[in-house]
């Protein structure tokens, strides 16, 4: 299978300011290994029009799209499991 290329929102950056840098490390971590399997255990798509994808480290969630022609995972947003979903 191929790896995926990793890309990022621009607002991911800001996301990821306001938490902990010890989750932050957790939280590269998991997005690092969607390059392998973005369907892989743990990846649940979400309901809507838009195809999303979402995977949980510890409290916090990782929103991501999956564009298998172009092999990239884009990260959409990152945030803290009672507010992730509100603006997505």
């Amino acid at each position: 299978m191929a790896r995926f290329d990793l890309r990022f929102k621009t607002s991911v950056a800001k996301d990821l300011r306001g938490i902990p840098k010890a989750d932050v490390s957790r939280i590269l971590r998991r997005i690092e290994s969607l390059r392998d399997e973005p369907r892989g255990p743990g990846s649940e798509k979400l309901a809507g029009p838009a195809e999303l994808y979402r995977v949980r480290q510890g409290a916090w969630r990782i929103v991501y799209s999956i564009h298998d022609a172009q092999v990239i995972v884009e990260v959409v947003k990152v945030g803290h499991r009672a507010q992730v979903y509100r603006t997505v």
